[in-house]
């Protein structure tokens, strides 16, 4: 039974980081945001994390092997014709109420459990973490069958979200052809409501859901990971934790499929809080953000006075 950390929420609330620091804990191996395998990958072939084409990663390649005999033998069409079917935000409350699963629901995960199982075996890893964050995706998830699924649901302030995804980013695995995808903050504001309600609802499915807030896990990153290695059933020794200074982290190179641009930092990473959005996100946009998400945003402790977070 392969034993998937799937990290949760809405884009551009951390969830890169938090996997790149639990991707160096030994028994975890990171393979980023495996929803996008699929297309930007085997379709496309864009960078792996380690650098490399991903039809030149030796890692992928291996896996592909194991999972599906070669990348060649998956019908991408056919994965896409499933995700259109079963994983979209609207059909979440379908999903969450169901009893059972329906035939498209339990092959489409099946997808994700024999690349999770091959990735576990190729690295030799007790657990492997699947950043993808979708919430439509956990879900279906939830249906797979020989999958013991945890779910790491990180949550970020919905301003500092919001300024996050007015920011033209490029993507250096397209070697600068493309961009991230940039929302209002209107819009960003109404998707972390759906994505971060969805992941509530998954919880009392019955899945195991640990709470994050970005903000609180960077005050204290080494006090994060224990309790997050402590959620996910993985024993620590203090000298696990030896990659971890006072204000950065020494990473290696990794094999996520997709993902934030951080993904490719090898070496020093500079472990800090990104508050710009309290100087840079105009009041009026900080103002519309809290309207629209000032209840989850209360029940997840963030105070709604912009002063008192300054």
């Amino acid at each position: 039974m392969a034993q998937v950390l799937f990290l949760g929420g809405f884009g551009r609330s951390g969830t890169t980081l938090v996997e790149r620091l639990l991707g160096e804990l030994p028994g975890m191996c990171a393979l980023g945001e495996v929803v996008h395998l699929w297309q930007r990958d085997i379709r496309d072939d864009e960078r792996c994390g380690c650098g490399a084409r991903f039809s030149g990663c030796a890692f992928w390649r291996r896996v592909g092997d194991l999972a599906f005999n070669g990348w060649a033998n998956v019908d991408v069409d056919r994965v896409h014709k499933l995700r259109d079917a079963v994983e979209r935000t609207r059909h979440i409350p379908r999903l969450a109420s169901a009893t059972t699963a329906t035939d498209e629901v339990r092959e489409y995960a099946s997808y994700y459990a024999r690349v999770y199982a091959a990735a576990a075996e190729v690295s030799g890893a007790r657990m492997v973490i699947d950043s993808s964050k979708h919430s439509a995706l956990a879900h279906v998830l939830r249906w797979a069958d020989d999958l013991d699924l945890r779910v790491v649901h990180v949550v970020r302030d919905a301003r500092g979200v919001a300024y996050s995804w007015t920011k033209t980013v490029s993507r250096p695995e397209t070697d600068g052809a493309d961009q991230m995808t940039r929302y209002s903050p209107g819009r960003s504001a109404v998707l972390w409501n759906a994505h971060n309600a969805a992941f509530g609802l998954l919880a009392r499915r019955g899945v195991p859901v640990y709470r994050i807030r970005y903000e609180e896990f960077l005050t204290d990153p080494r006090a994060g990971l224990i309790r997050l290695a402590d959620f996910a059933g993985l024993p620590l020794h203090p000298e696990d934790l030896d990659f971890l200074r006072t204000e950065h982290a020494d990473l290696r190179a990794g094999h996520s499929a997709a993902g934030n641009p951080m993904r490719f930092t090898v070496g020093r990473l500079a472990l800090r809080r990104d508050d710009a959005w309290v100087r840079a996100l105009p009041s009026t946009q900080r103002r519309l953000v809290g309207a629209v998400c000032g209840p989850l945003l209360r029940a997840y402790g963030y105070p709604l006075n912009i002063a008192s977070e300054a």
